[in-house]
């Protein structure tokens, strides 16, 4: 029943002579990957900070989505600019797409926290293999994507692959340990991929808002309630993510998130003093897919790194030391 209700799934999503919206992966920890959603965010924490994580979507189900992703960025020295690197990788059944962005980002301090506004540009990479698995286990080929052969006895790993270039923009304020807002847009240019006579993708232009704060409670900062939020949209259907974190001396974190309709995560984090982040979630689907799938993993790493900064150097003239 797995098999029938995969092939059915995928078979949708690839139906010949017609488009269809790539959506953007999700994260349940986004509180922690921020720069996935919005090129603002490079540089605002003035610190050099690197983040790999990996999400394994409804295990247990044939053709599940994969995503492992790999974010960096950094201040350039006393220069108000930063820069942030994204690679990610996403895999769904005989579909793969690749991203690669860099972002550039103008950061300026306004009041107790930092602006970013930055843009991104790069590629993506979109990949269609040929092989199916049919209702009874066996492998097959889709005459209607390129690379098929009539002779099956032969491996199957032929397929069609496009790439195009991607641009996106965003605006972002943080405040250390409590605030934050970001609102940004991903695939401004929203260009058609044809990858053949019968086959074209659509990346929809999505946009992204996301929010938290974080509320000491009692004297001396030691325990703090987070609330986040984010909403993801690409003008055709919107997602919206519910957060809400215990933090323990800005170290132990402990939180819910709510995904509208899809799922309900419980995660747990540890910050160690050195800047080292661990964390994982694990999302139990609520949605229709709930019989085939035994939930959803995620689980991140991360690290920051805040460089000293050298003493700024004056110099003084006394024009009676002059002659």
């Amino acid at each position: 029943m797995k098999k029938i209700f995969t092939t059915l799934t995928v078979a949708l999503a690839a139906i010949t002579s017609v488009s269809f919206a790539q959506q953007d992966p999700q994260f349940t920890q986004f509180m922690h990957s921020k720069l996935i959603y919005n090129p603002g965010y490079a540089g605002t924490s003035e610190a050099i900070c690197a983040n790999v994580l990996g999400r394994q979507q409804w295990v247990n189900f044939p053709g599940a989505p994969k995503t492992g992703l790999l974010s960096f960025d950094m201040p350039i020295g006393r220069l108000p600019i930063a820069i942030g690197i994204n690679v990610m990788s996403d895999q769904i059944g005989a579909s793969k797409t690749f991203f690669g962005r860099l972002a550039l980002a103008y950061n300026r301090h306004i009041g107790a926290g930092v602006l970013g506004v930055g843009i991104d540009a790069g590629v993506i990479n979109q990949q269609f293999t040929n092989n199916w698995i049919t209702p009874d286990g066996n492998t097959a080929q889709d005459p209607n994507i390129p690379g098929y052969q009539s002779n099956t006895s032969t491996t199957l790993n032929v397929g069609i692959a496009k790439a195009t270039y991607d641009l996106g923009f965003g605006v972002y304020y943080g405040i250390a340990n409590k605030m934050y807002v970001g609102i940004s847009s991903s695939h401004l240019t929203a260009q058609d991929i044809a990858q053949s006579s019968t086959i074209k993708y659509q990346i929809a232009r999505h946009y992204y808002l996301v929010g938290g704060y974080t509320f000491e409670l009692g004297e001396g900062g030691k325990h703090g309630i987070n609330p986040n939020v984010k909403v993801k949209s690409d003008a055709a259907s919107t997602q919206l993510d519910i957060n809400l974190t215990y933090i323990y001396n800005r170290a132990l974190s402990v939180g819910l998130t709510y995904r509208m309709q899809d799922a309900i995560a419980p995660m747990i984090g540890y910050k160690f003093p050195m800047g080292l982040r661990i964390g994982y979630s694990y999302d139990i689907t609520l949605s229709k897919i709930k019989g085939y799938s035994a939930g959803t993993h995620e689980i991140l790493l991360g690290f920051c790194f805040k460089p000293k900064k050298e003493p700024k150097v004056s110099t003084y003239q006394n024009p009676r030391f002059l002659d």
